[in-house]
């Protein structure tokens, strides 16, 4: 059976909306790899411990938080900012309330500015790396810690920063399973 040119046509679009919606569904998973091995877009690093090295030279560290549209939490930092030596451990804290009658759960995304110090700010531990679910009316102060490695110093662009901003969005995702199924066992309406 031959194809002919409108069969031929069809055939060709659908095979470019499938290739654009997988390299749409890639493309977020891609760029935070790259963004994690390279330090671009502000992504930063993690380490299991602190700096072995701590200099005499401060930098001023500053905190923003945003939501995604529609995400109906409220979320900001609990301190702006801070100043702590090079290699020092830090720890700041963000809350998260939900004003809603029903639970939500949240993923907060980050970056650091100037993107020159992303691949040198250091997280120990953050409440970005797992997913939050807030009860209704709940409200929680999420730590983080983190250090800017020394050899920051060292680095052609980064030498010259003494400030750096870490950012969190939150946004929306699906309630975890277990959360789901008890908030439908409480006759709670979810999003």
């Amino acid at each position: 059976m031959a194809i002919d040119g409108k069969q031929k046509t069809v055939i060709q679009l659908v095979a470019v909306v499938v290739t654009m919606g997988a390299l749409a569904w890639a493309s977020v998973p891609f760029y935070n790899w790259f963004c994690k091995v390279t330090g671009f877009g502000g992504a930063t690093v993690s380490a299991d411990a602190g700096s072995d090295v701590i200099l005499d030279r401060t930098i001023k560290i500053r905190f923003d938080a945003s939501q995604e549209r529609g995400m109906p939490w409220e979320f900001a930092p609990v301190q702006r900012e801070m100043e702590l030596r090079i290699g020092e451990t830090g720890l700041a804290f963000y809350e998260a309330y939900n004003p809603t009658d029903h639970p939500v759960a949240g993923q907060a995304a980050y970056n650091v500015t100037p993107y020159a110090a992303g691949g040198y700010f250091t997280k120990i531990d953050c409440f970005c790396f797992t997913e939050q679910v807030l009860q209704p009316g709940e409200r929680v102060q999420m730590p983080v810690s983190f250090y800017v490695d020394p050899e920051i110093v060292s680095d052609r662009d980064g030498k010259f920063v003494n400030e750096i901003t870490l950012s969190y969005t939150f946004y929306e995702i699906e309630l975890p399973e277990v959360q789901a199924s008890l908030a439908q066992t409480k006759g709670t309406t979810l999003n």
